[in-house]
């Protein structure tokens, strides 16, 4: 699964990453733990934002970044 996210400044980062991480626990649970959710992300996302989402073992690929899927096989 990818979800695309944009943010215009780091506030609205912050207050989003504990829903995404909920959102893969859900799916995880619903769906199998070999779920990959990926986050395509465009504007500010700062390091704190990044490392949550790598701790709940979320991806990311930035949007200038398009090729970087081809890693995940897509």
């Amino acid at each position: 699964m990818i979800e695309a996210k944009s943010a215009g400044d780091f506030t609205n980062t912050n207050k989003r990453r504990k829903e995404e991480a909920a959102k893969v626990g859900q799916l995880r649970r619903n769906h199998g733990k070999n779920i990959r959710y990926i986050l395509f992300l465009c504007g500010y996302f700062d390091s704190g934002y990044l490392g949550y989402e790598a701790a709940e073992g979320i991806d990311w690929v930035w949007e200038h970044r398009m090729d970087d899927l081809i890693k995940f096989g897509l």
